[in-house]
């Protein structure tokens, strides 16, 4: 069976959609209350799903419904069972994340104050040692600029959207590689029957 797993800023949850369509909602809350407005998710190799929270559907009536902030800005871990934790909220507002290709390393765009991506290395279910793995610069203006989504390649490069257009970073956090797009991207992902073409979400 394949599922698509999903974030709803509106209904505040993880949610995945089965073969037939069926919706049915994997989290929606943490220790009692309702998720701030879930944003970004990857599945681990081992099933379990790790997601982002940060407040941006909360904020106003566009991308959610405006509410209070219950938690602190987090990163999440849900395991086959549907057990819930925060694995960090080390983060100004996390924002996409990936896995490295195997799986040693998580990556977290922040687009909060610190306008960076962070890595830690993961240790089963926990992170450790979190870091700045990467600061990107828009070439065209000198000015430091935030990532969107993330995905990791199979030589372990970072795509990220970032002004102006994708950023690839290499393993050891220099950007190596620029893909300039004519709009914002928000998003990246790997697809084909050998998962190396480049798709992109505009915003």
């Amino acid at each position: 069976e394949e599922n698509l797993i999903s974030c709803s800023h509106g209904g505040r949850c993880v949610y995945k959609t089965d073969d037939d369509l069926n919706i049915s909602i994997v989290v929606d809350s943490f220790e009692g209350k309702k998720l701030n407005s879930p944003y970004d998710v990857c599945v681990k190799s081992d099933d379990t799903i790790w997601f982002t929270d940060p407040p941006y559907g909360i904020r106003g009536n566009y991308e959610g419904n405006r509410a209070d902030q219950l938690h602190p800005l987090s990163v999440y871990r849900v395991d086959s069972s549907g057990q819930i934790n925060r694995v960090t909220d080390d983060i100004d507002a996390p924002n996409g994340l990936c896995f490295s290709p195997d799986y040693s390393l998580l990556y977290v765009a922040n687009t909060g104050a610190g306008r960076d991506i962070k890595v830690w290395d993961v240790d089963g279910s926990r992170l450790r040692n979190g870091r700045v793995f990467a600061e990107l610069v828009d070439p065209t203006t000198g000015s430091r600029t935030s990532a969107d989504g993330i995905r990791c390649d199979v030589d372990g490069n970072v795509w990220a959207g970032a002004r102006p257009g994708v950023q690839i970073v290499a393993p050891d956090g220099d950007t190596i590689g620029v893909i300039r797009l004519p709009e914002v991207c928000a998003n990246v992902c790997f697809g084909g029957a050998k998962r190396i073409s480049l798709s992109n979400i505009f915003s």
